[in-house]
């Protein structure tokens, strides 16, 4: 049986499917010509050829349709010289008619199993059971996948590329990484770290920091001369007073007084001998000298090299590499300067007075600091210009290693529960898959047990006299139904026996038609058939047709839902589809139904709203009559612009003729201007029999149009003393 039918973008149906739910045994639809009631019943006769509609089988089992509407009657009375016979089992192999029924009881409970081994597997409608379940942990995989993506998408949305947009696709790259992806695992802020260059702009080489070879300022500070007494020779004459006074670097400095005084002591101003002087000169001798020229060498060297060196940090820091700490180096290069700075007065010390021992501040820890700080800015760089030289490996390696930190340290835990519970559902499924797969099988035998079954106890004559007898209980004698020439056919004859089908009228032929349609119901056209489960789709089978016709016609169907109901025969489902109210209401009786629907039937309306067909379920018989309708029309905020004001026009026609003399131009002067035209437009149906749409004052209608004619149509209740009717209508809800 059908459990719920999506109609989209086909005929007068919008591309957002329109659903008949919920459906039981018997369903009603109701609506007027060209609002989509035909649409379905192709859809239910071939759902294959409606790409965009899908109709849902109760246990994904699908029975037999059997569908009655303009494509029935054109392919077997217009188009066909002969009727198809239809076989029905006869009734005198009692044994075999009872095996047939053992077969098809026992055909039924394996339908029956398979239905249920099938609602386990996927729930009513195909979206539930056990793929229910693994939807439900898809989806909730799918959420908790993509949060991650939210948590770290302005970080690597390079590496997310592709899988951005759609939660779906996210899920499934986790899991196509789950099962390939060897990266390797790398800590958050190393994988940002890189991130920033592999994923960001890209990235051109840069040149190296140059070195600062900081070695010779350091050797200096193990250079002899600091260390060394430098005094004058001591074998002279003056080198005892000078002993004696323990101060060589005193009468060094004085010395120098000494001679820009022409030889006179500068203390004592007493002119010297020449040996004296002779002295001077021989105590401070070539080593005095050269030790002194050693020092200030070393000044000099010193100074030079710490410039050098000041030089090159200078350049490093005023055109700075993102690789380097500046602020660390400019730190370094301060107390390297102190240190400098320092070691500068002390040989200076050194210089004035030589005979000093001195000790220069080390530079070494600062030195190493320095060049520890500008090799590693020349590892980053080096790294840096070897990811930029192989930019496309290192982004799909990073790539990987991104969706590998969301493995293992953001998603494991999940994965693996995950896991677990699919592949338990999984199993299940196999499992339910060989059930239904074997019992398909066991189905299949059974079905070939049938049909041979029914093929040695089958005739088309119960057809052929049930017609007969309904054509003659209503009167019609100048036609029947007889079996053609090649005796598995049937055609339509006079009573002289020449041919009838070209001479019938349109309702003869209508009617011949559904009687052929509903013997079919009990039968097959083949020797074999008759017992297959089907459903039934009757679509406006009282079309002109009289009125006694429709009455059998409607007696014929709710026999159909007598048997659905007690649970007889192979119909399971039937739906009725019409615009006849008339119709509707004769087969829609049922004196047991209180307010609403009975549990085996629904009620549904296809109207139109503009253009685009729409379907409404109802609770209860939406069609009481037709005179109800027409205010139910009016009633729709959704009503349709083209057809309201001949809506407006009925229900006047209806209501007034009914109630009797009506004096129309005693009403028309109480209205004014435009109102005028329109009460009169409105009323010149009525009154001249006009049914042309060129007869308006207005050809079509906006929505400003329609609400004057629905004051005016209020209006004329109102005036004409009948405004409670017009409440009546308008508050009740016939639906």
């Amino acid at each position: 049986m059908i459990e719920s039918i999506q109609i989209a973008d086909v005929a007068t149906f919008p591309s957002i499917p329109e659903t008949l739910s919920d459906l039981s045994t018997i369903n009603f639809i109701f609506g007027a010509n060209a609002t989509g009631k035909t649409t379905i019943s192709r859809l239910i006769a071939n759902e294959n050829s409606f790409a965009n509609c899908k109709v849902n089988w109760k246990g994904g089992t699908r029975l037999q349709p059997m569908v009655y509407n303009h494509d029935f009657i054109e392919s077997n009375i217009n188009q066909c010289t002969e009727l198809k016979g239809v076989f029905t089992l006869g009734e005198k192999n009692k044994g075999l008619i009872s095996k047939i029924d053992e077969a098809k009881d026992e055909l039924d409970k394996i339908i029956d199993k398979i239905e249920k081994l099938s609602k386990t597997l996927q729930g009513d409608g195909g979206a539930g059971g056990i793929k229910g379940d693994i939807a439900i942990l898809e989806a909730e995989l799918t959420e908790i996948c993509w949060e991650q993506k939210k948590k770290y998408d302005d970080r690597f949305q390079v590496a997310f590329k592709g899988y951005r947009n759609d939660t779906k696709n996210f899920k499934d790259k986790i899991l196509e990484e789950s099962k390939v992806n060897s990266s390797a695992l790398l800590a958050l802020a190393e994988l940002e770290k890189k991130a920033k260059t592999i994923f960001g702009p890209v990235p051109i080489n840069e040149n190296s920091i140059p070195s600062i070879d900081i070695d010779p300022i350091i050797a200096h500070e193990a250079n002899s001369i600091l260390k060394k007494r430098v005094i004058g020779k001591e074998d002279v004459n003056i080198a005892a007073m000078i002993k004696k006074l323990g101060n060589s670097d005193w009468v060094k400095e004085g010395r120098r007084f000494y001679n820009a005084n022409d030889k006179v002591c500068p203390f004592c101003q007493q002119k010297t001998k020449d040996e004296f002087a002779q002295s001077l000169i021989d105590y401070f001798d070539d080593a005095f000298e050269k030790d002194s020229r050693t020092i200030d060498d070393l000044i000099t060297n010193y100074k030079a090299d710490s410039d050098q060196i000041f030089q090159q940090i200078a350049a490093i820091i005023s055109d700075p590499s993102k690789f380097i700490n500046i602020e660390k180096l400019k730190e370094e290069r301060d107390l390297l300067n102190s240190k400098i700075t320092v070691n500068m007065q002390r040989l200076r010390s050194k210089q004035k007075e030589p005979s000093q021992v001195v000790e220069l501040e080390s530079i070494s820890n600062v030195a190493s600091t320095i060049k520890k700080l500008l090799g590693e800015g020349n590892v980053s760089i080096f790294e840096h210009n070897r990811l930029v030289s192989n930019l496309s490996e290192e982004r799909s390696t990073l790539t990987a290693q991104v969706w590998k930190y969301l493995l293992e340290v953001e998603l494991k835990a999940d994965l693996s529960k995950y896991q677990a519970k699919r592949d338990r559902l999984n199993k299940a499924i196999v499992s339910l898959i060989e059930q239904i797969s074997s019992a398909t099988v066991e189905k299949k035998k059974k079905e070939n047990e049938i049909r041979e079954l029914e093929k040695q106890t089958t005739s088309i004559q119960p057809t052929i006299d049930g017609i007969n007898s309904i054509l003659k209980s209503f009167g019609f004698q100048s036609f029947s139904i007889a079996k053609a020439d090649n005796r598995t056919c049937y055609k339509l004859v006079r009573a002289d026996g020449t041919d009838a089908k070209s001479t019938l009228s349109e309702g003869e032929k209508n009617f011949v038609t559904f009687l052929y349609f509903f013997y079919l119901l009990k039968g097959s056209e083949s020797e074999s058939g008759m017992t297959t489960n089907r459903i039934v789709v009757i679509d406006d089978p009282v079309s002109r047709l009289d009125s006694d016709i429709l009455f059998i016609v409607s007696t014929l169907i709710k026999g159909l839902f007598k048997d659905i109901r007690e649970g007889i025969g192979t119909i399971k489902q039937v739906f009725i589809l019409t615009h006849n109210v008339y119709f509707h209401k004769e087969v829609t009786f049922n004196r047991k139904r209180t307010n609403g629907a009975m549990k085996e039937e629904t009620f549904w309306l296809v109207r139109k709203s503009g253009l685009i067909s729409k379907i409404e379920k109802h609770d209860s018989n939406p069609i009481k009559t037709s005179y109800e309708l027409l205010w139910a029309e009016i009633k729709k905020p959704d009503r349709s612009n083209l057809t309201i004001r001949n809506t407006m026009r009925r229900i006047l026609e209806n209501y007034f003729t009914i109630f009797g003399r009506f004096e129309f131009d005693d009403i028309c002067e109480k209205f004014e201007g435009n109102e005028k035209l329109i009460y009169r437009s409105l009323f010149s149906w009525l009154q001249e029999g006009s049914h042309y749409a060129h007869d308006d004052l207005y050809m079509t209608l906006d929505d400003a149009s329609v609400d004057i004619y629905l004051k005016v149509f209020k209006a004329i209740f109102e005036k004409s003393g009948h405004g409670a009717h017009y409440d009546m209508m308008m508050e009740n809800d016939s639906n």
